[in-house]
């Protein structure tokens, strides 16, 4: 029987933050864990960090999974670049998609601008996107998770 399961020795998380010290809180536990050495700590801007993966590293459809939780007002240009940094059939996950449990802004609500705003314009960016199956998860904040199609 052969296994769908990548072996251990391949598996690696990129993590990118310019928040050093949200990783620092969950290092002890990485440790603790013993899977530091599976780790790639990137302390950059998201946007620098992946364009550097595709320039510069040439990792273009090298993922199997990208999963988002950065500025909003970005999601979309990720979105771009994780396209081609996710392998076909990979997956691209996206936190808090639904902003508050709310899907559309109340009429008496100021949204444009805001973090609320990009999040509904990239969730109506992702339902038209032709590239990817598309599937939210209405839990809290919401989940949205992108499948690859080409």
């Amino acid at each position: 029987m052969k296994s769908l399961l990548k072996s251990e020795a391949l598996t690696k998380v990129i993590a990118i933050d310019l928040d050093k010290e949200a990783y620092e809180v969950g290092l002890p536990f990485v440790r603790k864990a013993d899977v530091e050495h599976k780790i790639n700590y990137i302390h950059s801007d998201g946007m620098i960090a992946l364009n550097n993966l595709l320039k510069n590293e040439r990792q273009e459809g090298e993922f199997d999974f990208a999963f988002v939780d950065a500025d909003k007002e970005n999601y979309i240009n990720y979105h771009e670049l994780l396209l081609k940094l996710v392998k076909v059939g990979g997956i691209i996950a996206y936190d808090n998609t639904l902003w508050y449990g709310s899907v559309a802004p109340s009429e008496h609500e100021e949204v444009e601008d805001t973090p609320w705003d990009a999040l509904r314009k990239l969730n109506s960016f992702l339902a038209s996107d032709s590239r990817i199956d598309l599937s939210l998860i209405s839990i809290a904040d919401g989940l949205t998770l992108c499948r690859r199609l080409r």
